[in-house]
């Protein structure tokens, strides 16, 4: 029986119960609370809380992917040293929204463990709560009561949080055998691994307040989970995860690029690269990126990790893409989308890879001194912080990656040192994520859905309806049976043809009116619970059940501009770079628009070009929009692009645009026509593996394309020239005379007479046609290049009669102010300076022949 066998045979057989299957919901989930998706209830929080109506069927299964490398929920340390920690998992699990309870519940798993995966009964073992006299008793008509465990809080009660859901849980355990397992630990309780935990039922039954009290649920549910890397490594008789059928193809790719031979005792680091890899290939398939906080540093984490392990068995060059994309070949059969986006991952693995190998070399070196001087010092157990930050912030190591070498070799860090140094820095990127909305202030939404359910949004067709105020919401999100003149507040509308902020365009602004009387203005749409909620500054008094005349701004027909063309954009950024390309983010305005999507280059100004020029010519094919509701599964058949991670129900609107087929649900303009024009103004790299290209169009295109032309307008008339091009290829013309005349300065000066008088070197001489601060220029350099110098230059113009002189002294007893005044007087001028370097001025040509003569004698004498 192989993963495809269990997962499948689990998902039947609850689907033969009549459980709705759901797909593994996203690693990264709609909650502000969550760092990543850590387990199988995730995606049904908000059914067991309330936040959401209990769907049809009431009984659902899944097999979801989930991830435990940051924030609470954090395995990563334990990973390769365990047989059964993983920072990638499948959590089977089925459960009930107040259908089914203990009894069915209990019944289902036994079954499915016994007579389905044919476990043997005599191995096994449950538990209870020890006040949980009714689960035990359920589970007395099924194993003999002798194997049935009570156990207390500790172990055997699940909550959500101190306040909310709560209840008993039920395990069943697998004895692996005393004969395998006999360590001081291998007992029923301890924490060997000797009874090993296969299933765990939780009994949702009580609501616990804020004071502790335990409430009985009105309508009781059922949350149980069952990991499938422990459930596939018992059934393949493995004593360890890693060494079943789900890793040992990828250490197997390991000991192929590493030409080494696994060995169960000596392996840690290839657990560790086969473990990560299954991380990073989902996580960049999923849309994460590398970044410096947040998500993307988990990922980055996780990735630098298994490259350490990699360098600790003597690999120096990117390796992980490659366990990546055996990890695509082995789990795509289920999870179709690693083999889709198979090369864009690991490309974008390599990438990330690259970087980190430029630093790690010295990092290691700098960590490999620093242990040792520890270790020679004996004394202090603690691996100095600032260097830790070093290697943090200079190198790029991880602190926990640190933290994971010195755990081997028995230190740690000096943390009071290390957060010294962060503080100092400001450094932001942080192991614990920081959270993306306030989870506590939900307010009376939940009422609202409860009492109204959804309002009804018109606003794909009109952009203005008579409507009713349904609910208002004071600014602190309580119910109000007002809003006065001057608040600030929320309207729920039961018609409404705001759009809110969703899938890249902001939300809608505009105003209410009341008896023609404009009594708010819109200033934002949301969604709160899938109610469509306008927030308002309000100008006359609100109060619910009132009539209202809702009217949309004028601004919404330019964002809708704006968001047709971000599908024309992903399109011909499609058709111009490849089929890898995937949306990573966009944002909407009225005045712009942001795409980011993956890509593993800068664009060069050619692909810019083209895609531009590919928007463009979609725009003008008038390509009138399309818009249709259909099933999901019809609508990819049609090659309709969907966004990992966006929620789609069984029905989907699917817009098109000729060629440009997308899954959206927002606003659009009914032809590419009304987009006008599109210009491109910036494109740039997010993080690694992605780039963000921003543009314009429509109205804000008008606009950009009217200042470009006045800044080339002003250009030619500071240019004085009717030809913008001719004008510049002028400028630069003289810009070469110029250099040309600098160049022939200097070679004239190199050419000049110099004499060598005594260690003093002698440079008079004349030079035509260059400017005097040019001249300057040179006699600056002549005394840079020599310890002892005179110099003197006469320069002049062709077109001016002026002879300016210029001199410098350096070492020597003659002062520059007198030696220009006194050859000034021969030409007819005068002038002077200081003594090391002056400038003066003369007219009389015909006596330059003279003045050079007597310059060389005055300096001559100088020297002696």
């Amino acid at each position: 029986m192989n993963t495809k066998d269990v997962r499948a045979l689990f998902l039947e057989y609850f689907a033969n119960k009549g459980h709705k299957i759901y797909d593994s919901m996203p690693l990264v989930p709609d909650d502000p609370t969550l760092l990543f998706t850590n387990a199988g209830m995730v995606q049904f929080k908000d059914i067991f809380t309330g936040r959401i109506p209990i769907p049809t069927p009431n009984i659902a299964t899944s097999a979801q992917t989930c991830i435990r490398a940051g924030g609470k929920h954090n395995d990563l340390e334990n990973v390769g040293y365990t047989a059964r920690h993983h920072t990638l998992f499948e959590m089977l699990g089925n459960f009930s929204f107040g259908a089914y309870f203990k009894k069915e519940a209990i019944a289902y798993a036994w079954e499915f463990v016994t007579e389905v995966l044919g476990f043997d009964k005599k191995v096994l073992y449950v538990t209870v709560h020890e006040n949980d006299t009714e689960a035990y008793e359920l589970w007395s008509a099924h194993i003999d009561a002798s194997r049935i465990k009570k156990m207390g809080d500790k172990d055997n009660f699940w909550q959500m949080g101190d306040v909310g859901p709560c209840g008993p849980c039920s395990e069943i355990f697998v004895d692996q055998g005393e004969e395998n397992f006999n360590g001081p630990e291998d007992y029923f309780g301890g924490d060997g691994d000797r009874f090993l935990e296969i299933w765990n039922l939780v009994f949702m039954q009580f609501e616990r307040d804020k004071e502790g009290n335990l409430k009985p649920l009105p309508k009781p549910s059922i949350d149980t989970g069952m990991g499938l890397e422990r459930v596939v490594a018992l059934l393949e008789g493995k004593r360890s995860n890693f060494d079943s059928s789900l890793f040992m193809p990828l250490i197997a790719k390991v000991e192929e690029i590493t030409k080494q031979t696994y060995v169960y005792e000596s392996g840690a680091s290839f657990r560790v690269i086969a473990d990560h890899a299954r991380s990073v290939a989902f996580l960049l398939a999923q849309g994460v990126n590398f970044d410096k906080e947040g998500r993307g540093y988990v990922l980055r984490r996780i990735l630098r990790r298994a490259i350490r392990h990699g360098y600790l068995l003597g690999l120096r060059a990117p390796f992980v893409y490659e366990v990546v994309g055996r990890v695509c070949e082995n789990m795509g059969a289920h999870y179709q989308y690693l083999l889709e986006k198979q090369q864009t991952i690991m490309t974008q693995c390599k990438a990330e890879e690259v970087r980190f190998f430029e630093t790690i070399e010295n990092g290691m070196n700098l960590f490999n001194k620093e242990l040792e001087k520890l270790k020679q010092e004996k004394a202090n157990q603690l691996f100095s912080g600032e260097v830790a930050f070093r290697l943090y912030d200079t190198y790029g190591f991880p602190l926990d990656l640190t933290q994971d070498m010195l755990r081997e070799n028995g230190f740690g860090v000096d943390m009071d040192s290390f957060e010294i140094c962060m503080k100092a820095q400001k450094e932001q990127a942080k192991a614990n994520w920081k959270g993306s909305g306030d989870s506590a202030k939900e307010g009376d939404f939940k009422i609202l859905l409860s009492e109204f359910g959804q309002n009804e949004f018109v606003g794909y067709e009109k952009m203005e309806s008579q409507s009713r105020i349904l609910a208002l919401l004071d600014s602190n999100l309580q119910r109000t049976e007002a809003i006065k003149a001057g608040e600030m507040g929320f309207v729920m509308l039961d018609i409404t043809p705001f759009y809110p902020e969703s899938g890249g365009p902001v939300g809608d602004k505009g105003i209410l009116k009341h008896n023609q009387e404009i009594i708010a203005e819109v200033i934002d749409t949301k969604k709160y619970f899938g109610l469509n909620i306008s927030q308002v500054q309000a100008i006359g008094n609100l109060r619910i059940q009132e009539g209202v005349f809702a009217v949309v701004d004028s601004a919404r027909l330019e964002i809708a501009k704006h968001h047709s063309a971000t599908h024309l954009l992903h399109k011909a950024l499609r058709e111009v770079l490849g089929e890898h390309i995937a949306q990573a983010g966009s944002l909407v305005e009225s005045n712009r628009l942001r795409f980011d999507f993956s890509h593993p280059s800068a664009l060069s100004p050619e692909e810019l070009e083209r895609i531009e020029q590919n928007v463009n010519a979609q725009i003008l094919s008038a390509n009138a929009q399309v818009c249709e509701q259909m099933e999901l599964q019809k609508a990819k058949a049609k090659g309709a692009i969907a966004l990992f991670g966006e929620k789609y129900g069984k029905e989907v609107r699917v817009v098109s645009f000729g060629d440009s087929v997308e899954l959206c649900g927002g606003i659009h303009v009914p032809n590419t026509a009304y987009i006008g024009s599109f210009y491109i103004i910036k494109e740039s790299g997010v993080s690694s593996g992605v780039r963000r290209i921003e543009a314009v169009c429509g109205k804000a295109a008008y606009e950009w394309g009217k200042t470009a032309l006045l800044s080339v307008e002003s250009a030619k008339e500071s240019l004085k020239a009717q030809n913008l091009l001719q004008g510049i290829e002028k400028l630069k013309e003289q810009v070469r005379e110029l250099k040309s005349k600098a160049n022939k300065s200097t070679s004239n000066l190199k050419e000049a007479e110099s004499e060598s008088i005594q260690g003093v070197k002698l440079i008079v001489s004349e030079l035509k046609d260059i400017e005097a601060s040019e001249a300057k220029k040179l006699v600056d350099n002549a005394k840079n290049e020599n310890e002892k110098v005179a110099v003197l230059l006469l320069t002049t113009e062709s077109q001016k009669d002026k002879i300016v002189i210029t001199a410098g002294v350096k070492g020597i007893d003659l002062k520059a102010g007198l030696w220009v005044k006194e050859i000034a007087q021969i030409l007819g001028g005068n002038g002077g300076g200081r003594d090391d370097f002056a400038t003066a001025g003369g007219k009389d040509k015909a006596k330059i022949p003279q003045a050079l003569q007597a310059a060389k004698e005055i300096a001559k004498k100088a020297i002696g």
